[in-house]
């Protein structure tokens, strides 16, 4: 008896490895993933603008740390008390313009110099609903829980999210033109949106990214949205808002993700990585008992093992934390 969708991922071009420094950017699906690769210790950034959700926005992102301009502080606005951007996520907002302002020049910064030297950059985006303000028409990428009336809300054409993404690999390529690209859309339901508006936006997405990577080199899609809805396609791998994937969910697509793209030697270091961040999590019952005590000190010895065979990876907080 079948219970599963047979799906079969094309094979990718390249792979992935532990020498590589990966960007991520898109949506709070892609801070999951992000999230596993850090855990198993690949060298990875995540979200420089913290979490994006339209393509419009994920592109201005992009071409802002290829041009590494200073954010200025007449660009931050205040409202209930703190002061945001409409560029980036509230976790980069703050009590003072100064602060905020110095916050996201430091992180864009650090993105201009990661990606100059990034090995792969994978784009996550959630919705193809995009919001402007009215009084100026400028995009938002984030709300902040300002009231509806401060913004127009529109659903992009697949050719607009199409033109979007291409300008912003055309000045990536400029600066780092052995970048490889992996597209994924977001399986979150966007269900404020309604069923059937997430639905057309989904849609919108994911003809959009195949019309790129039909026409630029080094671009791959990777079907985390189909491995969620045609693959698992069930309310037991989503939590109970039924929007966004549980955990099941987010190691079944990431699983798939170690099958496409990491090579054979890293898929063997991440098994090791794995051991060693499953003997982090493990909580004793008593920290002063000979066993726990000799626990510790065999992971130490692992540690200090792991570091003369990869002496590239950073074990520094694992070896304090033991």
């Amino acid at each position: 008896m079948q219970f599963l969708l047979p799906f079969q991922i094309p094979p990718c071009p390249f792979n992935i490895t532990y020498h590589d420094k990966i960007l991520l950017i898109g949506s709070c699906f892609s801070e999951e993933i992000g999230n596993e690769m850090k855990e198993l210790k690949l060298d990875v950034l995540q979200n420089p603008n913290g979490i994006l959700y339209d393509p419009i926005s994920i592109a201005e992102s992009l071409i802002s740390y290829v041009e590494n301009k200073p954010f200025s502080v007449e660009n931050i606005f205040e409202m209930n008390g703190l002061w945001h951007s409409w560029k980036h996520h509230s976790a980069f907002s703050g009590i003072s313009k100064e602060e905020v302002s110095k916050k996201i020049n430091k992180s864009q910064s650090y993105a201009h110099a990661f990606l100059k030297k990034a090995h792969f950059l994978i784009i996550t985006p959630g919705t193809a609903f995009s919001y402007q303000l009215k009084d100026n028409h400028e995009k938002v990428a984030n709300c902040h829980k300002a009231p509806s009336g401060y913004f127009v809300k529109t659903l992009l054409t697949a050719e607009e999210i199409q033109s979007g993404l291409l300008s912003a690999i055309s000045n990536i390529e400029l600066m780092n033109p052995e970048l490889k690209i992996i597209f994924t859309i977001s399986p979150v339901r966007h269900v404020r949106d309604g069923v059937v508006e997430n639905n057309r936006s989904k849609a919108r997405l994911i003809e959009a990214v195949h019309s790129v990577c039909a026409q630029k080199q080094n671009t791959f899609y990777f079907p985390s949205y189909e491995l969620v809805t045609d693959v698992l396609r069930d309310y037991r791998f989503y939590k109970n808002d039924l929007v966004h994937p549980n955990s099941t969910a987010v190691s079944f697509v990431f699983e798939k993700f170690i099958e496409c793209f990491l090579d054979l030697p890293s898929k063997e270091i991440l098994a090791e990585m794995r051991k060693l961040t499953s003997s982090v999590k493990h909580k004793p019952f008593f920290e002063k008992s000979l066993s726990h005590q000799k626990f510790v000190l065999a992971q130490r010895e692992y540690i200090s093992g792991l570091e003369k065979k990869y002496p590239f990876i950073d074990l520094s907080v694992e070896k304090e934390y033991f």
